[in-house]
Parts: C-alpha cells; structure tokens; sequence
C-alpha cells in the first residue's frame, strides 16, 4: 500500500494510455496524421479535421509556464500539507498544454515563459505523473 494521500488520475481508454508511457518516463502525446495536429487531452478524433488517424508520439519535453494559480485552503487533505502551492499550465514545444507542478520553485517565483523541461515522479508502483522544472534544473525525481 503506497503512502501516496493525494487523488490519482484514472487509469482508463486513451487517458490510460497517456499514464502508461509516462510509468515508461515518457512524455507522449496524440498527433494526429491528416493534419499535424497534437493533442492534450487524448481523444479518438481530432477536432480539427475529423481524422481518426492518429499515432502516439515522443515529446521533445520542454516547455514554458503558460499560467498559473495559487492555491491556499486545500480542497483534499492530501493537498494540505503543501499549501500554499501552484498548479501550472504548462505549454509545451509541441503546443498541447498539461496541468502540473513546477518543483522546487516557490510560487513567487513562477513567471509567464518560465523555461522548464519535464521530470518523471513515480508517485506509487502503479502510477508516475509528469512534473517540471525549471530547464536549469532539471533532473530525475
């Protein structure tokens, strides 16, 4: 039993597709072949041209803080202990946003086009998120 207390994602359809490469400590996203497109979050068909042909592809694992909230009364007790801390979105080179973490950066210091690179924390056996920091700073958790 893992000590992990905070929500975990569902590990369902395409969803669990997503979480099963990052287990693999790889970012991967839909891209879908008619047009280009890359997509975040994972669906059967693109929204902007209707194909269904699409293929699961690397990302280069950089990106930018594109916004950001400040969170300071925890809506799970998981979140509790953290407080005050950020959710982030995350733009990255690819063009699909993810919401996240920035860690070990305090919220202040959080700033539109922050350069960060993404790391892989493997919350529980079964589960790993993706997570970011700063480019300088990026290593394995």
């Amino acid at each position: 039993m893992s000590d992990y207390a905070k929500p975990l994602p569902r590990g369902e359809d395409l969803n669990g597709e997503f979480y099963q490469f990052c287990k693999q400590h790889e970012l991967r996203f839909q891209r879908f072949q008619d047009c280009g497109a890359w997509r975040h979050s994972p669906r059967e068909s693109c929204t902007a041209c209707g194909s269904f042909n699409w293929s699961w592809e690397r990302s280069s694992d950089k990106g930018q803080v594109f916004s950001w909230t400040v969170i300071h009364r925890a809506l799970h007790p998981g979140f509790a202990p953290h407080v005050p801390y950020a959710t982030v979105v995350i733009e990255l080179a690819e063009g699909v946003r993810l919401v996240s973490h920035v860690l070990d950066l305090d919220p202040e210091q959080l700033r539109v086009g922050l350069p960060v690179a993404v790391v892989f924390d493997d919350v529980t056996p079964e589960v790993t998120l993706p997570k970011f920091r700063p480019l300088s700073q990026s290593v394995a958790v």
